[in-house]
Protein backbone atom coordinates (compact mmCIF):
# COMPACT_ATOMS: atom_id res chain seq x y z
CA UNK A 1 0.00 0.00 0.00
CA UNK A 2 1.62 3.65 -1.30
CA UNK A 3 1.73 6.26 1.81
CA UNK A 4 -0.62 7.79 -0.11
CA UNK A 5 -3.25 5.30 0.29
CA UNK A 6 -2.16 5.10 4.27
CA UNK A 7 -2.86 8.78 4.57
CA UNK A 8 -5.98 8.13 3.51
CA UNK A 9 -6.62 6.19 6.47
CA UNK A 10 -5.21 7.90 8.78
CA UNK A 11 -1.57 10.37 8.55
CA UNK A 12 1.38 8.81 8.30
CA UNK A 13 2.73 10.36 11.39
CA UNK A 14 0.14 8.87 13.20
CA UNK A 15 0.65 5.27 11.82
CA UNK A 16 4.71 5.85 12.65
CA UNK A 17 3.77 6.39 16.28
CA UNK A 18 1.10 3.21 16.65
CA UNK A 19 3.70 0.89 14.48
CA UNK A 20 6.45 1.59 17.34
CA UNK A 21 7.77 -0.55 19.36
CA UNK A 22 7.32 1.56 22.71
CA UNK A 23 3.52 2.54 21.89
CA UNK A 24 1.45 -0.55 23.10
CA UNK A 25 3.54 -0.83 26.78
CA UNK A 26 2.94 3.51 26.80
CA UNK A 27 -0.30 2.68 26.07
CA UNK A 28 -1.77 0.87 28.31
CA UNK A 29 -0.05 2.92 31.47
CA UNK A 30 -1.11 5.64 30.16
CA UNK A 31 -5.10 3.97 30.00
CA UNK A 32 -3.96 2.73 33.48
CA UNK A 33 -3.60 6.40 34.91
CA UNK A 34 0.19 6.05 34.90
CA UNK A 35 1.63 9.64 34.26
CA UNK A 36 5.13 9.90 32.37
CA UNK A 37 7.56 11.75 33.26
CA UNK A 38 11.00 13.09 32.00
CA UNK A 39 12.63 10.46 33.86
CA UNK A 40 10.90 8.01 31.75
CA UNK A 41 13.19 9.17 28.82
CA UNK A 42 12.56 6.92 25.76
CA UNK A 43 8.80 7.04 26.71
CA UNK A 44 8.46 10.98 27.14
CA UNK A 45 10.82 11.91 24.32
CA UNK A 46 8.07 9.65 22.35
CA UNK A 47 5.38 11.16 23.73
CA UNK A 48 7.08 14.68 23.03
CA UNK A 49 7.61 13.73 19.69
CA UNK A 50 3.96 12.50 18.93
CA UNK A 51 2.19 14.96 20.93
CA UNK A 52 -0.04 16.18 18.28
CA UNK A 53 -1.09 13.23 16.42
CA UNK A 54 -1.85 11.59 20.02
CA UNK A 55 -3.58 14.03 21.33
CA UNK A 56 -6.22 13.34 18.02
CA UNK A 57 -5.68 9.43 18.41
CA UNK A 58 -6.68 9.61 22.26
CA UNK A 59 -9.65 12.12 21.90
CA UNK A 60 -11.52 9.14 20.02
CA UNK A 61 -11.96 7.67 22.98
CA UNK A 62 -13.12 10.94 24.83
CA UNK A 63 -10.05 11.13 26.73
CA UNK A 64 -7.51 14.12 26.68
CA UNK A 65 -3.68 13.36 26.47
CA UNK A 66 -2.26 16.29 28.79
CA UNK A 67 1.57 18.10 29.26
CA UNK A 68 1.45 19.24 32.64
CA UNK A 69 3.32 22.86 32.73
CA UNK A 70 5.52 20.81 35.19
CA UNK A 71 6.35 18.47 31.82
CA UNK A 72 4.35 14.98 32.67
CA UNK A 73 1.75 13.26 30.19
CA UNK A 74 -1.10 11.73 31.76
CA UNK A 75 -4.87 11.15 29.96
CA UNK A 76 -7.40 13.00 31.63
CA UNK A 77 -11.09 11.76 31.08
CA UNK A 78 -13.66 13.36 29.97
CA UNK A 79 -17.66 12.19 31.11
CA UNK A 80 -18.06 10.33 27.80
CA UNK A 81 -14.97 8.41 27.59
CA UNK A 82 -15.03 5.00 26.72
CA UNK A 83 -11.87 3.70 28.98
CA UNK A 84 -13.00 2.45 32.14
CA UNK A 85 -11.81 5.03 35.04
CA UNK A 86 -12.50 4.55 38.87
CA UNK A 87 -11.62 7.81 41.46
CA UNK A 88 -9.20 7.81 44.13
CA UNK A 89 -10.65 7.81 47.67
CA UNK A 90 -10.21 10.66 50.40
CA UNK A 91 -7.28 9.71 51.86
CA UNK A 92 -5.15 8.59 48.50
CA UNK A 93 -5.93 11.93 47.77
CA UNK A 94 -5.00 13.46 51.07
CA UNK A 95 -1.89 11.73 50.51
CA UNK A 96 -1.26 13.11 47.21
CA UNK A 97 -1.41 16.85 48.81
CA UNK A 98 0.95 15.82 51.51
CA UNK A 99 3.35 14.31 48.19
CA UNK A 100 3.10 17.69 46.78
CA UNK A 101 3.53 19.52 49.83
CA UNK A 102 6.12 17.70 50.46
CA UNK A 103 8.00 18.36 46.82
CA UNK A 104 7.83 21.78 47.27
CA UNK A 105 10.01 22.02 51.07
CA UNK A 106 13.49 22.57 51.55
CA UNK A 107 13.78 19.12 52.96
CA UNK A 108 13.39 17.69 49.09
CA UNK A 109 16.65 19.26 48.30
CA UNK A 110 18.15 18.45 51.84
CA UNK A 111 17.45 14.58 51.71
CA UNK A 112 18.21 14.70 47.80
CA UNK A 113 14.16 14.02 46.98
CA UNK A 114 13.82 11.01 48.98
CA UNK A 115 11.60 10.02 52.15
CA UNK A 116 10.37 7.27 54.10
CA UNK A 117 7.12 6.42 54.80
CA UNK A 118 7.57 7.00 58.14
CA UNK A 119 8.36 10.60 57.08
CA UNK A 120 4.90 10.96 54.98
CA UNK A 121 2.99 9.54 57.64
CA UNK A 122 4.74 11.89 60.39
CA UNK A 123 3.98 14.82 58.25
CA UNK A 124 0.66 13.96 57.88
CA UNK A 125 -0.63 13.44 61.02
CA UNK A 126 1.26 16.75 61.80
CA UNK A 127 -0.68 18.68 58.94
CA UNK A 128 -4.20 16.87 58.73
CA UNK A 129 -6.86 16.34 61.15
CA UNK A 130 -6.10 13.46 62.76
CA UNK A 131 -9.75 12.17 63.92
CA UNK A 132 -10.77 12.81 60.16
CA UNK A 133 -7.57 10.69 59.24
CA UNK A 134 -9.05 7.87 61.10
CA UNK A 135 -12.50 8.16 60.30
CA UNK A 136 -11.27 7.03 56.67
CA UNK A 137 -10.18 3.70 58.64
CA UNK A 138 -13.06 3.61 60.54
CA UNK A 139 -16.10 5.77 60.85
CA UNK A 140 -16.76 4.96 64.69
CA UNK A 141 -12.76 5.72 65.38
CA UNK A 142 -11.79 6.14 69.32
CA UNK A 143 -8.96 7.28 68.48
CA UNK A 144 -7.38 3.58 69.20
CA UNK A 145 -3.73 2.05 69.15
CA UNK A 146 -5.45 -0.34 66.71
CA UNK A 147 -6.93 2.30 64.70
CA UNK A 148 -4.04 4.30 64.28
CA UNK A 149 -2.15 0.71 63.14
CA UNK A 150 -4.81 0.58 60.17
CA UNK A 151 -4.29 4.26 59.23
CA UNK A 152 -0.37 3.76 59.17
CA UNK A 153 -1.38 0.18 56.96
CA UNK A 154 -4.00 2.55 54.33
CA UNK A 155 -1.80 5.49 53.91
CA UNK A 156 1.17 2.71 52.65
CA UNK A 157 -1.96 1.36 50.80
CA UNK A 158 -2.67 4.98 49.22
CA UNK A 159 1.40 5.02 48.33
CA UNK A 160 1.94 2.19 46.15
CA UNK A 161 -1.08 3.05 44.60
CA UNK A 162 0.19 6.54 43.35
CA UNK A 163 3.51 4.43 42.65
CA UNK A 164 1.39 2.52 40.00
CA UNK A 165 0.24 6.01 38.82
CA UNK A 166 3.85 7.44 38.24
CA UNK A 167 3.52 9.62 41.65
CA UNK A 168 6.50 8.49 43.51
CA UNK A 169 9.39 5.51 42.74
CA UNK A 170 10.69 3.49 45.53
CA UNK A 171 14.34 2.64 45.93
CA UNK A 172 15.36 -0.01 44.88
CA UNK A 173 14.13 -3.42 46.92
CA UNK A 174 13.44 -0.89 49.94
CA UNK A 175 9.54 -0.08 49.46
CA UNK A 176 10.38 1.91 52.71
CA UNK A 177 11.50 4.58 51.24
CA UNK A 178 10.56 6.46 47.75
CA UNK A 179 11.36 9.62 45.44
CA UNK A 180 8.87 12.14 44.83
CA UNK A 181 8.02 12.93 41.39
CA UNK A 182 6.59 16.26 39.39
CA UNK A 183 3.36 14.38 38.77
CA UNK A 184 2.25 15.11 42.46
CA UNK A 185 0.96 18.61 41.17
CA UNK A 186 -2.22 17.12 40.04
CA UNK A 187 -3.03 17.13 43.42
CA UNK A 188 -1.42 20.96 43.78
CA UNK A 189 -2.59 22.33 40.74
CA UNK A 190 -3.89 25.32 42.31
CA UNK A 191 -0.75 26.37 44.29
CA UNK A 192 1.26 26.90 40.66
CA UNK A 193 0.22 30.55 40.42
CA UNK A 194 0.94 31.45 44.09
CA UNK A 195 3.21 33.60 45.66
CA UNK A 196 3.74 31.03 48.06
CA UNK A 197 2.89 27.49 46.82
CA UNK A 198 4.38 25.93 49.74
CA UNK A 199 1.93 27.95 51.76
CA UNK A 200 -0.99 27.37 49.30
CA UNK A 201 -0.34 23.70 48.94
CA UNK A 202 -0.42 23.50 53.25
CA UNK A 203 -3.52 25.49 53.16
CA UNK A 204 -5.53 22.92 51.06
CA UNK A 205 -4.74 20.32 53.44
CA UNK A 206 -5.63 21.77 56.53
CA UNK A 207 -8.86 23.50 54.80
CA UNK A 208 -9.53 19.47 53.43
CA UNK A 209 -9.89 20.87 50.19
CA UNK A 210 -11.10 18.68 47.43
CA UNK A 211 -9.54 18.40 43.87
CA UNK A 212 -11.54 20.22 40.97
CA UNK A 213 -13.12 18.27 38.15
CA UNK A 214 -9.69 18.12 36.42
CA UNK A 215 -8.42 16.07 38.35
CA UNK A 216 -10.28 12.89 37.93
CA UNK A 217 -8.11 10.08 37.39
CA UNK A 218 -7.68 6.95 35.04
CA UNK A 219 -7.28 4.11 37.33
CA UNK A 220 -8.03 1.05 35.19
CA UNK A 221 -5.92 -1.54 37.26
CA UNK A 222 -7.39 -4.49 38.95
CA UNK A 223 -4.85 -3.84 42.09
CA UNK A 224 -6.68 -0.38 42.28
CA UNK A 225 -10.64 -2.21 42.17
CA UNK A 226 -9.36 -4.61 45.25
CA UNK A 227 -8.17 -1.66 47.03
CA UNK A 228 -11.13 0.45 46.51
CA UNK A 229 -13.50 -2.47 47.72
CA UNK A 230 -11.54 -2.45 51.34
CA UNK A 231 -11.40 1.32 51.24
CA UNK A 232 -15.08 1.92 51.60
CA UNK A 233 -14.91 5.18 50.46
CA UNK A 234 -17.55 7.43 52.10
CA UNK A 235 -20.77 8.47 50.55
CA UNK A 236 -20.42 11.44 47.90
CA UNK A 237 -16.72 11.08 48.27
CA UNK A 238 -16.31 9.71 44.39
CA UNK A 239 -19.24 12.47 43.23
CA UNK A 240 -17.13 15.54 45.28
CA UNK A 241 -14.00 13.93 43.21
CA UNK A 242 -14.96 13.63 40.13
Amino acid sequence: MSSTNIEQLMPVKLAKALSNTLFPALDSQLRAGRHIGIDELDNHAFLMDFQDELEEFYHRYSVELIRAPEGFFYLRPRSTTLIPRSVLSELDMMVGKILCYLYLSPERLAHEGIFSHQELYDELLSLADESKLLKFVNQRSSGSDLDRQKLHEKVRTSLNRLRRLGMVYFMGNDSSKFRITEAVFRFGADVRSGDDPREAQLRMIRDGEALPVEHSLLLNDEHDAEDHQVDNVPDGAEDEQQ
